[in-house]
């Protein structure tokens, strides 16, 4: 299920990640462990890539990501806030090892939409630690208005990697 761009960016991703020795893990839930998939597609890809967290369910976010059950009531599993706690969960269970980590969470369709929150719309969470006290969190919400399932997700791990390559490239050589 992977795409010639998505394969694109995965091998930069390993390759400035490896050089700058940085570690990634991921937090999914909308692609159900493809972003984790495409990077792993890379030869050498464990030299980067140190694992993931499928958490589809609000169980799963809570309990391996440590997701307050409040939040995913109050705010739902799609919202900015559980994307960055997501991001937040993965990157401390983790740590020190990884520097890095993205989130999904989002709506993939064909149902399951709402006005408030249609198919298509996907929350983005990064987390980013290159030193004991540098840790900074931010999220992305884009909707996707493409047709299908399998287009949504593509695209969502596009955009994954992309801000994992956008916080890559601001780390200087080591």
């Amino acid at each position: 299920m992977t795409n010639l761009t998505n394969t694109n960016l995965a091998q930069k991703i390993i390759s400035t990640a490896s050089l700058k020795n940085l570690k990634i893990t991921t937090a999914e839930s909308c692609t159900g462990g493809l972003i984790g998939g495409t990077l792993t597609a890379v030869s050498g890809s464990s030299s980067v890539y140190d694992g993931g967290f499928i958490t589809y369910a609000n169980e799963a976010k809570r309990d391996m990501l440590g997701i307050p059950w409040d939040l995913l009531m109050d705010k739902g599993a799609v919202s900015p806030d559980v994307a960055e706690a997501m991001a937040h969960g993965a990157l401390s269970q983790t740590s020190p090892r990884c520097q890095l980590a993205v989130s999904v969470t989002g709506i993939a369709g064909p149902g399951g939409g709402t006005a408030e929150k249609p198919v298509g719309l996907v929350y983005f969470g990064l987390a980013t630690a290159f030193s004991q006290n540098d840790l900074a969190v931010t999220h992305q919400k884009v909707i996707f208005r493409e047709v299908s399932r399998d287009s949504i997700r593509q695209r969502t791990i596009e955009t994954a990697l992309k801000m994992l390559q956008q916080a890559i490239d601001q780390v200087p050589d080591k």
